[in-house]
């Protein structure tokens, strides 16, 4: 019997080299990728020029809106309205769905943010399962959620709410579920275009099809909270084996001594559309630190007016894993995604976090509650509140302690997130699907799954009672006044 096939659909961040060997692995991509010896096939395709010249203008605003402290719900409707019009052009490459359908795949890998992905898959007619890049709450796919303890996604809570927390998680529900229909609503032409009437899918619907989620955090990070059989934390998918650090970055650190040094990585799409007037006041909170301070950022967009402080280094790019695994690391500064979180955990680093999309904002929140490290809104960037920070974190011992008690919890899994994937996979692929790892409640109305149906019912059926005994004390005391009546005559 041939070994199992699978299909990678590439989103954003789908890893392609996770399944064993036998699998024979295909990526779909409208990205251009960096091709180095592979063993998967890669079929690319591009959308029409003046739609590439669309979506950078809609994403150039999204990012320069964001790092202005404007990360608006509706910017990010019009970036998904450009993604349903990409999705409409792939669904329409008949060469392409022809190909993936003659190749008959076993199981398709998705990604959680590209809903594309989702109706590909649908379109095949395969089972899939997903892989969830953010935190939780930014995908509905039935999960129990109580509303006690879990945090609505984007209201900033955590799970230990007083009073005035539970209204507001209460409420925020309903922001979130009408924003997450006007999101939805975005590929409703594509769904139109590319589906009969009578048998067109529902994005809401298709998330709760999966088989299996693949959620990339941990519970070092994340807050306790329920979890169905077929959901599994892999944070760290991406993580590699440490490597020694180039020369040029061990003569940059030894420079410190027992000082150490700052790593930060603000990410490539900050530091491609921070402002000049940011950077002045990250390097003058630079100078103040006695560490040395590594920094990921684009020479090119380096102000010629801007002296570069004498502790700092800055780079182009950089082996993030490998200096977050130095021994004379103090400190990291970051954006605040998951993947660089789940890096700085697995060392033991602490954190100051500089959030800008809105994930990264949720993300920070957990950063704070679980005494990780501290946050700074973009906003407050000024150079003396960020140098304040930093050096709260450095020199308060209790972070480091949080930070390397974190990373215990991260590494004492029997299994690396890699195996899980790849065993959990392979589990399914034997047993013909994880219908005994989904409760019947995925298949349930909304009305069904919350009991309303039978608090109407207990409702109605209490009223008809109360009713009931109103008549009867009725009858029975104008029977009593009519009695007494009879005897007074």
């Amino acid at each position: 019997m041939a070994g199992p096939r699978a299909l990678f659909l590439l989103g954003f961040l789908v890893p392609a080299l996770l399944l064993p060997e036998a699998a024979k692995i295909l990526t779909v991509s409208s990205l251009e990728l960096e091709m180095k010896k592979t063993s998967y096939q890669v079929i690319s395709w591009h959308v029409h020029e003046d739609h590439e010249k669309d979506m950078k203008k809609y994403f150039d605003f999204v990012m320069t809106e964001a790092l202005h402290g404007r990360d608006a719900h509706e910017n990010f409707v019009k970036a998904m309205e450009q993604l349903g019009t990409r999705c409409s052009h792939l669904l329409r490459r008949s060469d392409i769905m022809h190909s993936l359908k003659n190749e008959n795949f076993d199981l398709v890998f998705v990604e959680a943010l590209d809903f594309c992905s989702f109706l590909l898959a649908e379109k095949l007619g395969k089972p899939f399962v997903s892989l969830l890049p953010s935190p939780f709450g930014s995908a509905d796919f039935g999960l129990p959620s109580p509303l006690s303890y879990v945090p609505v996604f984007k209201s900033l809570l955590t799970d230990r709410m007083d009073f005035w927390g539970r209204v507001k998680n209460f409420l925020m529900l309903f922001d979130f579920s009408m924003k997450n229909w006007k999101i939805y609503s975005t590929f409703d032409n594509t769904i139109r275009e590319h589906f009969p009437e009578g048998s067109r899918p529902v994005l809401s619907h298709l998330q709760k099809k999966a088989e299996l989620w693949f959620v990339n955090s941990d519970f070092a990070f994340e807050f306790a909270r329920p979890l169905l059989p077929n959901t599994v934390y892999v944070g760290g998918l991406t993580a590699k084996p440490v490597k020694p650090l180039p020369p040029e970055f061990e003569h940059f650190i030894a420079k410190f001594g027992d000082s150490g040094f700052v790593l930060v990585a603000l990410g490539s799409m900050v530091s491609t559309y921070q402002s000049q007037e940011s950077l002045r006041e990250m390097n003058s909170a630079f100078t103040r630190l006695s560490q040395g301070v590594i920094w990921s950022c684009k020479s090119l967009h380096w102000p010629k007016d801007i002296q570069l402080a004498t502790n700092v280094k800055i780079v182009d790019w950089l082996p993030q894993n490998d200096l977050l695994a130095h021994p004379r690391i103090r400190l990291f500064v970051t954006h605040g995604g998951l993947n660089s979180i789940m890096e700085a955990i697995q060392h033991g680093v602490p954190m100051v976090g500089i959030p800008v999309l809105s994930d990264q904002h949720e993300n920070v929140v957990r950063i704070e509650v679980k005494n990780l490290g501290v946050s700074l809104q973009l906003k407050q960037l000024k150079a003396e509140m960020l140098a304040l920070k930093m050096k709260q974190v450095i020199e308060d011992k209790r972070y480091k302690s949080a930070a390397v008690a974190a990373s215990i919890i991260r590494r004492s899994h029997p299994l690396t997130p890699a195996q899980r994937l790849v065993g959990w996979t392979d589990h399914i692929l034997q047993t013909g699907g994880a219908a005994h790892l989904k409760p019947y409640a995925l298949q349930q109305p909304w009305h069904e799954q919350y009991l309303l149906d039978v608090f109407l019912f207990l409702l109605l059926v209490t009223l008809v009672a109360v009713w009931l005994c109103g008549k009867l004390l009725g009858t029975a005391a104008r029977w009593l006044c009519g009695s007494r009546k009879l005897k007074e005559a």
